[in-house]
């Protein structure tokens, strides 16, 4: 393993500590890590305590894993596309899809280019059928972007916008019932997921390329 590497691997030991979300393990894991220890007639609840606790951290690690495999390969669509998937999902589970809610660009851009260290460019679609309904913060590879937040008839359309790398290509991928379309436009990268379908989402990817 090169120095890089190693770095690399810190980054990202050093996201998740920082970042990663913690969920309650379910019965089932409680009950295969209590199967797993030598039968007692009665452990105190000091031990139970300690059983919860495993659970809940083995609970933690596989979902760790699971957003970010991708990370330990710089670069990886599959990568992008999970973590993508899984900010869509945990916002729409908490109910946290917005932050400033205005279908106006100029109420939306301002509020997001004072909390970042970027200004992303904001789009008023709705002349095209994609209504503009806010944006949020969210952390992808561990740094801030941008989500604008449109909506397009019963389907919510999350796009991540954050400053380009360099020979960032674009990619078209189906996660969990998600589409996913990523592309470079200028100086940014947009990330858009939704269950929309693949035809419309394009149609999207191609207006915010365009600058529309």
């Amino acid at each position: 393993m090169t120095r890089d590497d190693d770095r690399q691997q810190d980054a990202l030991s050093a996201a998740i500590r920082e970042k990663a979300d913690y969920h309650s393990a379910p019965e089932s894991l409680l009950e295969a890590v209590r199967a797993s220890l030598p039968v007692s007639a009665e452990r105190p609840p000091r031990i139970r305590f300690w059983l919860a606790q495993a659970a809940a951290l083995a609970g933690v690690a596989v979902l760790t894993w699971a957003a970010t495999l991708g990370y330990l390969r710089p670069g990886s669509d599959e990568g992008l596309a999970m973590e993508l998937v899984a900010s869509h999902v945990r916002a729409t589970l908490d109910k946290r899809q917005i932050d400033v809610a205005s279908s106006d660009q100029h109420t939306v851009k301002p509020w997001l280019s004072a909390r970042l260290a970027y200004s992303p460019p904001v789009a008023d679609l709705s002349a095209h059928g994609f209504e503009l309904q806010g944006a949020r913060l969210e952390h992808v590879g561990g740094r801030p972007v941008a989500v604008l937040v449109y909506g397009r008839r019963k389907h919510v359309i999350d796009a991540y916008v954050w400053p380009a790398r360099t020979g960032a290509a674009a990619a078209t991928l189906t996660r969990d019932g998600f589409n996913v379309e990523s592309f470079a436009a200028g100086e940014m990268r947009f990330g858009l997921v939704s269950d929309l379908n693949r035809n419309e989402l394009r149609d999207l990817a191609r207006l915010l390329a365009l600058g529309q």
